[in-house]
């Protein structure tokens, strides 16, 4: 199983539970450390893991934490299986390894820089053209993992004038964490005070975004899959993949 988590001050304290139980199960552990929830999502599949688990509350304020559930593709896990893996929870439906048997736990810390390179590899990313515009831009990373990945993904699209709005990850949330328009008016003036091209806004599990427009007025989250599909549409000839959009699955 794949685990990472968001900065929430619980984050630690859940992380060895969660780590210990899968351990004491017999299931190996690698263990991605701060990082988001798409992260964890490209490493089950590419380290070819059985599942993974993102420990993380996503929008709700710090006292909350939670489990974000993948399958093997993953993918959150569907209904059915979240009944399922709450039926066994209940009955007490499970066996913990022979001492001799316990799961390994291998650490994974800088797991962000291969997905990164990965998007960088993506045939609709041009680097140079990023880079050519010479952004400045401003981020709200609310103090959690986004502080550590979505300044190293802007550097590496060639992007050199960011300016950090709670970028550390401590997990105090310096306001709502929903990335919603009443809960960005720092970001807003920030930009234009900056003169900014643009502002980014995510989450503590970095899987929800906003950006902010040059006159400080929203773009919203609404919209950013929306506008990424329509550019990937009208780059491409051929759909070789299908386009949903999922909510949230986390078991509190």
């Amino acid at each position: 199983m794949a685990i990472g988590r968001d900065a929430r001050i619980s984050g630690e304290m859940v992380q060895n539970l969660v780590a210990g139980t899968l351990k004491g199960l017999g299931i190996d552990v690698i263990y991605l450390g701060l990082s988001t929830t798409p992260t964890v999502e490209i490493a089950v599949t590419e380290m070819a893991a059985d599942g993974g688990i993102i420990l993380t509350a996503s929008h709700n304020p710090k006292q909350w934490n939670a489990l974000k559930l993948l399958n093997e593709k993953g993918e959150f896990i569907s209904a059915d299986d979240g009944a399922e893996v709450l039926r066994l929870a209940n009955e007490d439906d499970f066996v913990f390894a022979d001492v001799n048997k316990l799961g390994k736990f291998v650490s994974e810390p800088n797991y962000h820089h291969k997905h990164i390179e990965m998007i960088l590899a993506l045939p609709l990313v041009d680097v140079n053209a990023i880079k050519a515009k010479n952004f400045k831009i401003v981020i709200d990373c609310v103090n959690s993992s986004g502080g550590i990945v979505v300044p190293a993904l802007l550097r590496a699209l060639g992007v050199d004038d960011i300016i950090e709005l709670y970028c550390e990850p401590n997990g105090q949330f310096p306001h709502n964490p929903e990335p919603l328009p009443e809960h960005l008016g720092d970001i807003s003036k920030e930009v234009k005070k900056r003169n900014a091209h643009l502002g980014i806004v995510v989450d503590p599990d970095v899987d929800r975004l906003a950006l902010v427009c040059e006159d400080g007025e929203m773009f919203g989250e609404e919209y950013t899959l929306v506008a990424v599909a329509d550019y990937v549409l009208k780059n491409k000839k051929e759909i070789q993949f299908p386009i949903c959009l999922q909510q949230e699955h986390f078991v509190m």
